[in-house]
């Protein structure tokens, strides 16, 4: 008999429910607001920018809609460049080819995992010369550490270059005491099933800029015209957030210190047990800053450990146990094919050596110690029986 498949399977990062989401859901049943607007949307929102410290905030369908919200607000369009952070999901870049403009791919440093302060100021010097600065640059906090946004700010502000945070992985984290997504000219975050709280699929605009939500709050909801009938003079998209979805979201909000909390437990017990092991090397945090841990990260040197990080992934695979690679870089993403791309060195690619030898474990809010106990033996067998065979 396979006792491997009667094991149950330990996800990457599940959805982590508070228990109150079906009062907030009744509510908006109650109510019959089963819409794209209704009073649980305006409370989330209001809510939301109190908790991170901002003025104004837009409920949306995702963080790929904010993003895309954001770029249309700054003005880019076909011809411009944006610039964007190369270690990330597709979705950070995507809305750049929605609006018809060049995306140029900036380089991961090593303190933090984001954008390298180094490689920007190469870009924003080049793109200078050249007469072709970027409408934007968007930077992405990577797996909750936000990255070096001090020197990010200062170089983009020389320059006249707005930034857009993509703190769609980052939401609790902290950065010199401001909360990721708030330090930018927009701010993005995702409630999708993975993170650190969910709508089950949403997203977040944040700005001081209270115009510049409203002009966003009616982007996505069509670009309609004020008149008794349905008038359109500009395009628009269906990108609101449903009544329904906000009152999971006002729910979920409401114990978001918990869930950081809960991550960074997840991760300190990780690196507790795993620091000593060769070649292990755990995801830094940036002096100043406290990461909401969304997922534990850590590379593996092959050359010390016996084993890759790729070869990890199957084997903890065998045991029902899901992990993952760190995001392939955009740089090296077929869809993006000679894209520009301006590493932290002449020689020395982060974010492709991150890519190669980096491992996210699982890391669930409602983790249970036992859980990743399994998790841990797993992977120290795994190195065990690597460093002896070669597997």
């Amino acid at each position: 008999m396979n006792t491997t498949l009667q094991k149950p399977a330990i996800l990457l990062s599940p959805p982590h429910m508070s228990g109150e989401e079906q009062q907030y859901i009744a509510e908006a049943f109650a109510s019959n607001w089963i819409a794209p607007l209704g009073p649980h949307v305006d409370a989330f929102e209001r809510e939301f920018a109190e908790t991170v410290g901002i003025g104004h905030a837009a409920a949306v369908s995702s963080g790929t809609a904010a993003i895309h919200l954001a770029l249309r607000l700054l003005g880019v369009g076909p011809g411009d460049r944006v610039f964007c952070s190369s270690l990330t999901f597709v979705a950070s870049a995507n809305p750049i080819l929605y609006q018809g403009a060049e995306p140029v791919f900036i380089d991961a440093e090593p303190d933090t995992w984001g954008m390298s302060p180094r490689a920007l100021e190469r870009a924003l010097e080049e793109a200078a010369r050249e007469g072709r600065l970027p409408k934007a640059v968007i930077v992405v906090h990577l797996f909750g550490q936000c990255a070096r946004m001090d020197e990010i700010l200062a170089l983009c502000g020389t320059y006249g270059v707005p930034v857009v945070e993509d703190a769609a992985e980052a939401l609790g984290s902290t950065y010199k005491g401001r909360h990721a997504g708030t330090m930018g000219r927009f701010g993005i975050y995702s409630f999708n099933g993975n993170k650190i709280i969910t709508t089950s699929g949403g997203g977040m605009l944040v700005s001081d800029d209270g115009d510049a939500i409203r002009e966003a709050r009616t982007l996505a909801s069509q670009a309609r015209d004020p008149a008794v009938h349905y008038e359109h003079s500009r395009l628009g998209y269906n990108y609101r957030l449903s009544n329904v979805l906000a009152g999971i979201g006002r729910a979920q909000l409401k114990v978001l210190a918990e869930r950081v909390e809960a991550r960074r437990a997840v991760f300190e017990r990780y690196r507790s047990a795993l620091e000593g092991l060769p070649g292990v090397r755990f995801m830094p945090e940036l002096s100043g800053t406290r990461s909401n841990r969304w997922l534990t990260a850590l590379t593996i040197d092959e050359r010390s450990a016996g084993i890759s990080a790729a070869q990890l992934v199957a084997w903890l695979a065998e045991d029902r146990i899901e992990s993952r690679p760190v995001w392939k870089p955009l740089h090296l993403q077929p869809l993006f094919a000679g894209t520009r791309y301006y590493p932290h060195g002449e020689r020395e690619d982060v974010s492709a050596r991150l890519f190669r030898t980096g491992l996210c474990l699982p890391s669930g809010s409602a983790m249970t110690p036992g859980e990743q106990e399994r998790v841990i033996e797993r992977l120290k067998a795994g190195m065990k029986s690597g460093a002896a065979a070669g597997i």
